[in-house]
């Protein structure tokens, strides 16, 4: 390889490419190369909105062949901003955002850009769904290729656990379906591995039935913190399938601190009244509600706490059970919070996503638990480092009896100790697939694996 400048880098991109090209002093830059989280403020040498997948490709094999950093935008809501990087190359997936729907085959086919509103919203219309996040406006690729938690993983498993297939590109421009019918090893380690296999240009995604569910999300006052979070820690214990509850806290009405549930259920209405009637008994009121919607509309609940350009950092531990003391320290965290936009979340893994065996896919931690997510988010112009110490401070609280790891998704630049740890059996597996797929490390889309 031989470096170039960046200049050089764009007119050779120029050259090859049938999107459009933003340099720095170019109208647009600014907006182009801007992702989701405001606090994440890097200048690529370009970026590239590719039209096809052939345009993917071809801006690719510049920046490899130019010696440049390169990153993938899909929905660009990676926290850590690593959709983007100081003089590199930004492949901006945003303009391939089609999505086809088998409702016979019960398959969505999407381009590697797609949100996740882009696949449930078609997929609805034909009375189907699939998992996904709890924000509709994530990129579907990036969310599935790390895990996908949400409010059907009891009943359907992690997004990842549905993703039949992919068409991906390799980091020397060879095409390559991950998938049954082409190359299951790739398909293995996209499934939990993230993108630092290949880029995904295409992916099909398994639906299910699926009409409305009965959904939304309860407040309780602060002051009852404590027996609302031991109540909805009875409740999961025996949750079915089709039961799926989040935890945690928001600002409630007042803009003080309320505690929040908020249940998924997604089999037949009336049983769900009696399943779901439990959580909304654990204390006063404040605020909310539950009904039946459909599905994408489910999924509008947090989309104002995450806001494009506000400034965000987090953290992330796996809980085996919600214990007393970690009640605590959430109840501690949701009233020392520097700012009332943070958000503290409780995503119950169970059911059908347990059933998967922990060798079946990357993803290798099976058994029941909870994904804690510690949100900090503030506005523009304030200092940062009271809301990152609040994160990192919450987050070692609840290290003592956490499970080893994190959700590679959540987790940062410098975690990953904990990325490898919570591959588990499955982490030398993924690095000698690592060796094969991208052995010069051109691909970095989540937090590395030590090597």
């Amino acid at each position: 390889m031989t470096q170039t400048t960046s200049s050089e880098v764009g007119a050779r991109l120029r050259a090859r490419v049938r999107g459009t090209v933003w340099q720095q002093g170019d109208d647009g830059y600014d907006d182009a190369r801007r992702v989701w989280n405001g606090a994440v403020d890097r200048r690529p040498a370009a970026v590239v909105r590719c039209v096809d997948a052939e345009d993917v490709r071809a801006a690719l094999l510049v920046a490899r062949d130019s010696d440049v950093p390169l990153s993938v935008r899909g929905g660009g809501h990676d926290w850590a901003g690593r959709a983007s990087s100081d003089g590199g190359v930004v492949l901006d997936l945003s303009a391939l955002r089609g999505v086809e729907v088998d409702p016979v085959a019960r398959v969505a086919v999407a381009q590697g850009g797609a949100l996740v509103a882009d696949v449930v919203d078609p997929a609805a219309t034909h009375g189907l769904g699939t998992a996904t996040a709890v924000v509709r406006t994530v990129g579907m690729a990036g969310m599935t290729l790390a895990g996908g938690y949400g409010g059907l993983v009891g009943r359907f498993g992690l997004a990842l656990d549905n993703l039949l297939s992919a068409d991906v590109l390799l980091a020397d421009g060879t095409r390559v379906l991950a998938g049954p019918d082409g190359d299951p090893e790739l398909l293995w380690a996209l499934r939990g591995g993230g993108g630092n296999f290949g880029i995904v240009t295409g992916a099909r995604y398994r639906l299910h039935p699926l009409g409305p569910v009965l959904g939304g999300m309860v407040l309780y006052p602060h002051e009852q913190a404590l027996p609302v979070l031991r109540g909805y820690r009875d409740v999961i214990a025996t949750a079915p399938d089709e039961l799926t509850v989040m935890a945690g806290f928001v600002a409630g009405p007042t803009g003080a601190p309320a505690v929040f549930v908020a249940p998924t259920w997604s089999g037949d209405l009336d049983a769900g009244e009696a399943a779901v009637a439990p959580l909304l008994r654990l204390g006063t009121q404040v605020g909310g509600g539950v009904g039946p919607l459909p599905y994408p509309e489910l999924i509008r609940m947090f989309e104002a706490g995450a806001r494009p350009g506000q400034h965000y950092a987090l953290g992330t531990r796996w809980l085996p059970t919600l214990t007393d003391d970690a009640i605590e320290v959430l109840a501690e965290a949701a009233l020392s919070s520097p700012s009332p936009s943070s958000l503290l979340a409780l995503h119950h893994f169970h059911g059908a996503a347990t059933r998967v065996a922990p060798g079946a896919t990357a993803f290798a931690l099976r058994r029941e638990h909870l994904l804690a997510e510690v949100i900090a988010a503030w506005q523009p112009g304030a200092p940062a480092e009271p809301h990152r110490a609040w994160v990192q401070r919450v987050a070692d609280a609840l290290a003592p009896g956490a499970l080893p790891g994190g959700y590679p998704n959540i987790l940062g630049p410098r975690d990953s100790a904990r990325v490898r740890l919570g591959f588990g059996a499955n982490a030398d597996r993924l690095l000698a697939a690592k060796r094969r797929y991208d052995p010069d490390g051109v691909l970095t889309a989540i937090a590395a694996i030590d090597t």
